[in-house]
């Protein structure tokens, strides 16, 4: 089969590998979209074998075919795996975290919390940018009917990113939601919080982004690279401030400020990976009663929720991609990808 690999100083290559056997408890998936996400830069770019290293796999790992947004079909089964616990031919998405499955984290459907160790498909082992995908039986959760493959996808990853620090949030109705960034995860924050009945005020510097943030329904946009975003969310608040901030886009700037935006009592999250950020812990936290939350993804029982909230709520999430490529476009499309000014790309099969 063929996979897409990172090479590193922000190359992908096409090669060729042996089509997965399913092993005991495993099953092999027919890949039919695979989402690229934010998070997948963070392996394009750095030279050959830096993010390896940073990840303990050591100077000479070979790369492993991305992509960590799996969407398809049960192809294959291997022993001890139940015709009714995965049919062939069963529209699935893949949880990309695979722990020991027996601790308390893993039978709640955090996997990514094991303490023993994870696997994390498309990072520390083969992903879904290919034609197959071996994973264990356990990390499948069924795609309902009314959504595409493609949607699908973007539930494995972003979508569901954003729709776990939303329900973390506990968002809802009659709220202003105030969302940082406006890459894949934040234009799907925009879309469910929008959906959720709150009040949705996009920031980003990206004029591209910004649009579409408008499109996928904020109430308000601010362009963070020519207003201070703070000064600005007030006076859409009356002076008040924001009941939620969510920050998607991991810079420090943007971090500070959705904590500061925030009004008395309010909630500002993280979901932006890496980086830093320095508060006064006393005027920005303390003495206003703010609730500072980090939300890592989502568990396997929450991607089935957001999937099962999107095709509920009859959201367009195909609308999310801006760009859609094959397997063999994947180096052109990381490119466009990195440039960060479009809405979502899918590798689609």
């Amino acid at each position: 089969m063929r996979g897409a690999v990172f090479l590193g100083n922000k190359q992908v290559e096409i090669r060729q590998f042996p089509d997965p056997a399913p092993g005991p408890g495993e099953v092999v998936i027919q890949m039919k979209a695979s989402g690229m996400c934010g998070s997948d830069l963070k392996f394009y770019r750095p030279p050959p074998g830096e993010a390896q290293k940073a990840l303990g796999l050591g100077e000479r790992a070979e790369p492993f075919i991305a992509g960590h947004e799996p969407c398809g079909v049960v192809a294959a089964r291997g022993a001890g795996v139940s015709e009714r616990e995965a049919p062939i031919g069963q529209r699935v998405m893949d949880h990309h975290y695979s722990g020991c499955g027996v601790c308390k984290h893993c039978r709640v459907g955090w996997s990514q919390l094991c303490r023993e160790g994870i696997v994390v498909y498309g990072v520390t082992a083969h992903g879904g940018h290919a034609e197959y995908l071996k994973v264990p039986a356990r990390t499948l959760v069924p795609l309902p009917d009314e959504l595409s493959f493609s949607e699908g996808a973007a539930v494995s990853c972003g979508t569901g990113t954003a729709y776990g620090a939303l329900r973390r949030m506990q968002a809802a109705g009659g709220q202003t939601l105030a969302v940082f960034g406006q890459g894949p995860v934040g234009l799907s924050a925009t879309l469910l919080g929008a959906k959720m009945g709150a009040r949705v005020i996009a920031v980003e510097t990206n004029k591209e982004r910004l649009a579409l943030a408008k499109q996928f329904g904020a109430d308000a946009i601010v362009d963070a690279s020519k207003d201070d975003p703070v000064k600005a969310l007030k006076e859409l608040t009356r002076g008040e401030g924001v009941d939620l901030a969510l920050e998607c886009s991991s810079a420090a700037a943007a971090r500070q400020a959705a904590v500061r935006a925030v009004k008395t009592w309010g909630i500002a999250c993280y979901v932006g990976e890496g980086g830093d950020v320095k508060l006064e812990v006393s005027p920005d936290l303390l003495r206003r009663q703010v609730t500072l939350i980090g939300s890592w993804t989502f568990s396997a029982m929450g991607m089935a929720e957001c999937a099962r909230f999107v095709a509920d709520a009859g959201i367009k999430l195909d609308r999310i991609f801006t760009h859609r490529w094959k397997l063999e476009q994947a180096a052109e499309a990381y490119r466009v990808f990195d440039q960060q000014s479009s809405g979502k790309g899918v590798i689609e099969f």
